[in-house]
């Protein structure tokens, strides 16, 4: 995502006892399916379906603007024209995204690919289908990739063909953990489609876990560094030079944990024990939520909440772990209601979003969307209907910011003036921006928006919660 810039256990016993209250916490009895009363905030979030506008209206718009919009032709493949444009799809030059393209975080290729891939299996368009696999393609073939030690290179700026490894368009620095991300999309999109790309991207995953692994090490409280320098040398600065405050707590370092488990989960690799080594230096610090946007610098992020219950979830499971699992929700998942809005403010619609973080407070619609994720994947696993109403009510509340004629969704949401009212539309004090990242802010419901489907609880002959 990017946006304008700102304007500114006796042991025994006292396990048993630990355990006996665990049991008995009110998240855990939320975890077990127990019926509460709902709490105040619970209601005052819920937003219904709109009949007129539902979620799968949403994102088939936000299909329809990123084809008809966004894409152009590369070297035989298809690619985004740009990692920044407005709700015509003109491209926004003057931003750091505007003439980007490729894996990388801001531009989400292979993201973008694989979701707008789900997204034509379930309508079964074979046209949309194919597309999808021209993204994908062209990262395959184009240079992002070097196939014999893993590295991924994260964009190509698309006024020089040149490749760069971050939204600077530069190649000072790096972020391992984005580009372990990169990794685990072709892992994932791997699962779904056939020879011979399956193959390739399951040995492109396998390669940059290893040169991950090799290259790059541990800082000094035990986590991974937020930025490395291209020999994954540490990096211990912020994009603009001065020192992070985030070197060694950024959430985006989940990112690696996250394609370690999938690879140990799928057999491809065996990286149990540094995903219990990990997992237990990030428990025992807390947790690490400090900001995975590359262009934002605070100690709590909503996304980084949700990327960590997301990849404590998964990591529970491989390890056996309950302890693991506990944290998961009771720190991770929960500490989603601190960003929740549950009301509309400034005359914005904001009722049923999530604000980025207190030093960057607007609504921003890929975390949005990747706190659906979370949610919905908690109902899955426990039954319990108040994540449910959470995850649905995340995309309904996105879905009122969709630019109906073209598809357009906004990036985030400005509802205290953040950015400065000229990225606005109409030039409002408070309300959408007018530019979007076409494969991730504006296309990443696709993917909480197809879980929704397949867990019965949206579809067009569904009666929505």
């Amino acid at each position: 995502m990017r946006r304008p810039p700102s304007k500114s256990s006796a042991r025994t016993i006292s396990v048993l006892l630990i355990a006996l209250l665990w049991i008995a916490s009110p998240t855990m009895a939320k975890r077990a399916g127990a019926i509460e009363k709902p709490d105040d905030t619970t209601p005052a979030f819920y937003l219904p379906e709109d009949p007129d506008y539902t979620i799968l209206d949403s994102a088939a718009d936000s299909v329809r603007f990123t084809v008809e919009r966004t894409l152009v032709e590369y070297k035989g493949h298809l690619s985004s024209k740009s990692s920044f444009v407005d709700k015509d799809g003109n491209i926004m030059g003057w931003h750091d995204f505007g003439n980007l393209e490729g894996p990388g975080w801001a531009a989400n290729a292979v993201g973008g690919a694989y979701e707008l891939y789900c997204y034509a299996q379930y309508t079964k368009d074979r046209v949309l289908e194919g597309k999808a696999l021209s993204i994908l393609d062209h990262v395959l073939t184009a240079g992002f990739i070097d196939y014999e030690t893993g590295f991924i290179i994260g964009y190509r700026e698309t006024t020089t063909d040149r490749f760069c490894l971050n939204y600077q368009h530069k190649d000072n620095w790096f972020c391992p953990g984005s580009m372990a991300k990169i990794a685990y999309q072709f892992l994932l999109f791997s699962d779904v489609v056939a020879e011979p790309r399956r193959s390739r991207m399951r040995q492109i995953a396998v390669k940059t876990a290893e040169w991950i692994d090799t290259n790059v090490k541990s800082t000094p409280n035990g986590w991974y560094p937020r930025r490395c320098k291209p020999n994954g040398e540490h990096y211990p600065l912020n994009a603009y030079g001065d020192s992070d405050i985030l070197f060694e707590k950024s959430g985006d370092s989940l990112f690696i944990l996250q394609l370690y488990t999938g690879l140990t989960e799928r057999n491809l690799a065996d990286y149990t024990e540094t995903i219990r080594k990990k997992v237990n230096v990030f428990m025992d610090a807390g947790g690490f939520f400090g900001s995975i946007n590359h262009d934002t610098y605070d100690e709590h992020e909503n996304v980084a909440y949700s990327v960590a219950f997301r990849v404590l979830r998964k990591a529970a499971t491989l390890l056996k772990d309950e302890r693991v699992r506990a944290f998961a929700y009771d720190r991770c998942l929960a500490g989603l209601d601190q960003f929740k809005m549950a009301e509309d403010r400034n005359g914005v619609q904001t009722k049923g979003l999530l604000y980025m973080e207190k030093s960057w407070d607007t609504a921003y619609l890929w975390e949005n969307a990747e706190a659906s994720l979370a949610y919905l994947e908690a109902y899955r696993d426990t039954g319990n209907t108040a994540y449910l109403l959470d995850g649905l009510t995340i995309l309904r509340a996105i879905s009122k910011h969709h630019q109906r004629d073209t598809g357009f969704l906004t990036e985030g949401v400005d509802w205290n003036n953040h950015v400065g009212r000229q990225h606005h539309f109409d030039n409002a004090e408070f309300g959408a921006i007018k530019y979007t990242e076409p494969f991730l802010n504006n296309l990443h419901i696709v993917e909480p928006t197809l879980l929704a489907v397949e867990l019965g609880v949206a579809g067009p002959e569904i009666t929505a919660p």
